[in-house]
């Protein structure tokens, strides 16, 4: 009976995790319930890891790699390795000791590997390394063989089959080989010659048969010259055949003296397309077509063509052509004209009959083939070079990347950045770790609001604009008082580089309790502030405005009137409503003052302070609250799942959390700090002698009324 593998698991995130510590843990992960995994799938492009490995791993090359997928990379690894802890070990190098040849793969990846090393000149090393295969790509790239079944022209040394496979690109395309140049492979050297047997054959059925081509090689010409007046001719016989119906016929069949006579306002030339719609010759009955004069001068040259390509070899010199001649000049074209609607429908017919019979009774076919046989011989070989680089790829990757998909360990305990994290963002006072790339703002915003988490969308930008791109940042720390649209900042990638951060979208939502225990007195005192400056505003224009109207009423009165007195500005009857509805604002807000104040006088010295703390505590409590909630259910997964993940758990990010993930400015430990400002506001001291006197006044009012224990009035 097999035993089960035994799992340790760590809480974090608010939930379970599994903690992958060797190579059986990873090897183990099949058994393992996928309901468990942190993440089901994530992209292949936009995270900060190796690219070519996650290529390697997505099998079915669709940009994103998924659980099997990544089990099977764990599968094939560990099955190539005497030791499966050397997964752990996260190294660019593997000792060739260490390569399991136990098996039938295991041993041509061990002789491919001695292979690099001994092409490399490095027979005596006993270890092999991802900058070697580095420098094995160019060698593949030069070899005349690649394994991959396509040929390239430049590596041809003869000259006659370099050419035929220069035209056979011309004609049908090609692929791409591993060395980047484009090539051929069989089914683009069996779609030409399928294609060029086609054209040979077609063309060969016109060369055999006397019928077709009558005229030799001049055939083409003359049907050419032959097609171009066929329906023009066919007009000028049909007319003459209706002037033999009916002799009445024939005046107008030849256009009438009117249509002339339109004709004559024109401008006129052989190109006149007026001209042209008239028939070829005047029409009378039985009427031969005339070759040499008495042609419409609009198809004069067309004629001319016909009479020398098609007439003239099979009549002789003609000046006229009869019905019944052109009824048997028809017929001599019917035959080739059916050999011309057969024609197949190729690309090669560009390179011309005598090249395409070239190329087919060469032996370029047969060369091309086996080179093609050559070349996928070596392709178990060139498979086995490709094993030992996914081999060194897998065992220095796949460690880290169980660790940010089954479980998120580099996340969560912040031993190491997590792979969606793609650098640091400085902005308002503050740095945020958790930066994730996204490529459409919108888009993601959508599903990512979901997160609860206070989000600033930024575009980065460097190298003055030629280089962009997108991210969102998460602040968890601090206050968004000062987070708004178009604020800058910058932004550090993994690899040091700073970019240009704009913020162009925010998500606003909780960012901590203490932002929330004072957000209803800056609501409080926002709302205050925007109306006494609505009302200064107001105010103010109005002020000008009778300014203005005065200055150019007394000036239109100096000109058009004799002086009159001028009305007081200020008149008490029309300010009189205002003024009562702010003295009755005012005393409604003094009479709430006064009742809190002689409520807190009331009580006994010792009671004052805790009095105010729970009444700023009644104010701030809900907000607080409300905030708490929100913050305990800040989750992460909305933010990676709107950029293509699959993630299966609720990663929470709690407030001590979350706290982490955001550095708030703090000054170094053990620095000086001078409190001395030599550019401080200068402040009057009439407001500290009218605070004093008002505590003294305060504390006079309180010894009189009793409150420290007897009373100033005498009884």
């Amino acid at each position: 009976m097999i035993k089960a593998h035994t799992w340790n698991f760590f809480r974090a995130g608010g939930f379970d995790q599994v903690q992958l510590d060797n190579g059986a843990d990873l090897l183990a992960l099949r058994e393992l319930d996928q309901k468990l995994w942190v993440a089901l799938s994530c992209p292949t492009q936009g995270i900060e890891f190796d690219t070519r490995t996650l290529e390697l791993i997505d099998a079915d090359a669709d940009g994103h790699v998924r659980a099997n997928e990544v089990l099977a990379a764990i599968a094939w690894a560990g099955g190539l390795l005497k030791n499966p802890d050397l997964l752990m070990q996260g190294a660019d190098s593997l000792s060739l000791a260490d390569i399991d040849d136990s098996s039938e793969e295991g041993k041509q990846v061990l002789a491919s590997a001695r292979h690099i090393l001994k092409n490399l000149g490095k027979s005596d090393e006993t270890a092999i390394s991802l900058a070697d295969m580095e420098d094995i790509e160019k060698l593949l790239a030069g070899l005349e063989f690649n394994g991959d079944g396509v040929i390239c022209a430049s590596k041809i040394r003869d000259d006659g089959l370099r050419t035929a496979i220069e035209d056979i690109i011309r004609c049908v395309g090609a692929v791409t080989d591993l060395s980047g140049e484009a090539g051929i492979n069989k089914d683009i050297c069996d779609l030409f010659f399928a294609e060029a047997d086609a054209y040979s054959a077609w063309q060969r059925k016109g060369e055999s048969d006397a019928a077709i081509l009558f005229a030799g090689d001049q055939t083409q010409a003359a049907a050419e010259a032959f097609n171009a007046v066929a329906d023009k001719v066919d007009d000028y016989f049909t007319r003459c055949q209706l002037a033999v119906y009916d002799a009445r016929s024939a005046l107008p069949l030849s256009r009438s003296a009117e249509d002339y006579q339109r004709l004559a306002a024109q401008n006129l030339s052989a190109l006149n397309q007026d001209v042209a719609s008239f028939p070829l010759a005047t029409i009378e009955a039985n009427k031969p077509l005339p070759l040499l004069s008495g042609l419409n001068p609009a198809w004069q040259s067309r004629m001319d063509a016909l009479r020398l390509q098609a007439i003239m070899p099979l009549f002789g010199k003609k000046e006229s052509l009869s019905a019944s001649e052109w009824t048997a000049l028809c017929g001599k074209f019917s035959a080739f004209g059916a050999w011309q609607a057969d024609k197949p429908a190729t690309r090669v017919e560009q390179l011309g009959a005598a090249r395409i019979h070239a190329i087919l009774h060469g032996q370029f076919r047969m060369q091309i083939e086996d080179m093609i046989a050559r070349d996928r011989m070596v392709e178990a070989d060139i498979k086995a070079i490709r094993s030992v680089e996914r081999l060194l790829r897998y065992s220095r990757d796949l460690f880290v990347l169980a660790n940010n998909f089954v479980s998120f360990r580099n996340f969560y305990t912040g031993k190491g950045k997590a792979i969606f994290q793609v650098g640091q963002l400085y902005l308002d006072g503050r740095s945020c770790e958790l930066c994730v790339r996204v490529d459409d703002v919108n888009k993601h915003a959508a599903l990512a609001s979901m997160s609860g988490i206070c989000l600033a969308y930024c575009e980065c930008v460097r190298h003055g604009g030629t280089e962009k791109m997108n991210i969102v940042a998460a602040f968890t720390a601090g206050d968004s008082d000062f987070l708004m649209v178009g604020r800058n900042g910058v932004f550090y990638d993994r690899k040091g580089q700073d970019w240009d951060a704009i913020i162009v979208r925010l998500i606003d939502n909780p960012i901590s309790i203490r932002q929330a225990f004072w957000s209803p007195y800056k609501k409080f005192t926002k709302v205050i502030s925007d109306q006494m400056q609505k009302f200064a505003a107001s105010k103010a224009d109005a002020v000008e405005g009778k300014m203005i109207k005065a200055v150019v009423d007394s000036g239109k009165t100096v000109v058009e009137t004799p002086a009159v007195p001028v009305k007081p500005s200020f008149d008490v009857g029309k300010f009189a409503g205002i003024f009562a509805a702010i003295g009755l604002a005012i005393g409604a807000i003094g009479g709430i003052l006064a009742s809190i104040v002689s409520g807190i006088l009331g009580l006994k010295f010792w009671q004052i302070p805790l009095a105010v703390i729970g009444l700023m505590l009644l104010i701030s409590c809900p907000a607080m609250l409300l905030a708490w909630f929100k913050l305990k259910r800040r989750n992460l997964g909305p933010i990676l799942d709107a950029n293509g993940w699959a993630i299966n758990a609720r990663l929470l990010v709690n407030i001590p959390f979350g706290t982490t993930l955001t550095g708030l400015a703090h000054l170094p430990k053990g620095a000086h700090r001078s409190l001395v400002d030599p550019y401080a506001e200068r402040k009057s001291m009439w407001s500290y002698y009218l605070l004093v006197l008002a505590g003294v006044s305060a504390l006079i009012a309180l010894w009189y009324i009793g409150f420290f224990g007897h009373s100033g009035v005498e009884h």
